[in-house]
C-alpha cells in the first residue's frame, strides 16, 4: 500500500467511525456572550475561587438569557445548581463562559484529600455537554468516598475540545496545546492539597492524547489512559512521565476498531492496550466508549482502585 493511500484509508477509517458513533454533543454557541473570566492571585485560598466563579458562572448564565441565548442559558443554569442532593454549592476553580467553554470543577475537599483524580475529558466536551462530564466525576467520587473519605474528584475542562467529527480529532494539535495547560495545573494542585497527596491523572478517549503529552512531577503516581485511540508515542516507556501507566478498553468501546497507525502526523499510532505498549492493564468489562465511568460497572470499579492503590493488575489476554 503507497503512504497516499494509507493516509487516505486511514483518515477514512476515524472519521467513518466518528461519523457512525457520535457522543451525542450539543451544539456550542461560541457567539454567545459572558463576561471575561476571574483572574485571581497565586495561591488564592480555594473558597474564595469558588465563590467568585459561581458568581461569574451566574453572569454568564444572565448575559446569555439577555442574549436570547436560551440553550446556553439553561445549561449554565444546571452547573450553577450543582449536583441533585448534594450538601454544598457547585465549587470550581476557573471558569470561562466564552465560547465553547472551559470549567473546572472540584468533588470532594481537596483541602483534606490526599487521594486527589484529575478527570480529563475527550472529544466534544465543552459547556453545552457538560453534565455529562460532570455525572462521570460525580459517579468516581461517590465511588471513591464509599472506600476513602479524603478523596477528591477535580473535572478538569481546561482545553478546548475538538469536535468528534473533525480533523483536529486526528491529530495532536489540540493535546500539545492543553498539555500545555495541564501540566502547570498539576503542578500548582500542591497549594490546595495536603502535603503529600496522591494525583492520578484520568484520561478519557482523545483527553488520553492530552495526558500522554503533558509533564508529570513526582505528585502524579499513576496516569491512566481509557476508550483511547492511541496516544501519539510508540509506548508508555516514551510518556513524559514517572507515573505508572495503565491503560484499558471496554468490550463495548467502539474506538477498538479506529486503525491504530500515524502517517505524516495524523493518528495516534500504538493502541494503548496492545501489550507492546507497555501500559498495565486493568478490567474494564463491557464499557462502551461513554459507559467507563456509570455507576456499578467494572471499569469504574476498576479507576477506583487504581486511585486507592488496591488493585492488581489485570491478566494479559
Amino acid at each position: 500500500m503507497t503512504r497516499a493511500r494509507l493516509h487516505r484509508t486511514l483518515l477514512a477509517g476515524l472519521v467513518a467511525a466518528a461519523v457512525v458513533f457520535p457522543l451525542s454533543a450539543a451544539a456550542s454557541s461560541p457567539n454567545t456572550p459572558s463576561p471575561p473570566p476571574v483572574s485571581f492571585a497565586a495561591h488564592t485560598a480555594p473558597q474564595v475561587r469558588y465563590a467568585e466563579n459561581l458568581a461569574n458562572l451566574g453572569e454568564a448564565e444572565w448575559m446569555a438569557r439577555d442574549a436570547g441565548r436560551t440553550g446556553r442559558a439553561a445549561k449554565l443554569r444546571e452547573m450553577a445548581q450543582g449536583t441533585p442532593g448534594a450538601s454544598q454549592a457547585p465549587r470550581f476553580l476557573s471558569f470561562d463562559g466564552r465560547g465553547k467553554g472551559l470549567a473546572v470543577e472540584v468533588f470532594g475537599d481537596l483541602e483534606s484529600a490526599d487521594r486527589v483524580t484529575v478527570l480529563v475529558p475527550g472529544s466534544d466536551t465543552t459547556l453545552d455537554t457538560y453534565q455529562r462530564f460532570r455525572a462521570g466525576a460525580v459517579a468516581l467520587q461517590q465511588r471513591l468516598q464509599a472506600e476513602h473519605a479524603r478523596s477528591a474528584v477535580v473535572a478538569w475542562l481546561g482545553y478546548d475540545t475538538p469536535g468528534t467529527v473533525s480533523s483536529t480529532v486526528l491529530t495532536t494539535g489540540r493535546a500539545d496545546e492543553a498539555a500545555s495547560v495541564l501540566a502547570p495545573f498539576l503542578d500548582g494542585l500542591g497549594d490546595f492539597t495536603p502535603p503529600g497527596a496522591r494525583v492520578s491523572l484520568l484520561c478519557h478517549s482523545y483527553g488520553s492524547v492530552v495526558c500522554a503529552r503533558t509533564a508529570t512531577g513526582p505528585e502524579v503516581t499513576d496516569m491512566v489512559l481509557f476508550g483511547s485511540p492511541g496516544t501519539g508515542a510508540g509506548a508508555a516507556g516514551e510518556l513524559p512521565t514517572g507515573a505508572r501507566v495503565w491503560a484499558g478498553r471496554g468490550s463495548g468501546d467502539w474506538i477498538g476498531g479506529v486503525p491504530h497507525v500515524r502517517v505524516a502526523g495524523v493518528g495516534f499510532g500504538t493502541d494503548p492496550v496492545d501489550p507492546a505498549f507497555g501500559a498495565r492493564a486493568f478490567a474494564a468489562g463491557s464499557a462502551g466508549h461513554s459507559d467507563y465511568l456509570k455507576p456499578g460497572t467494572t471499569s469504574l470499579d476498576s479507576l477506583a482502585r487504581i486511585v486507592l492503590g488496591t488493585t492488581p493488575e489485570a491478566p494479559r489476554a
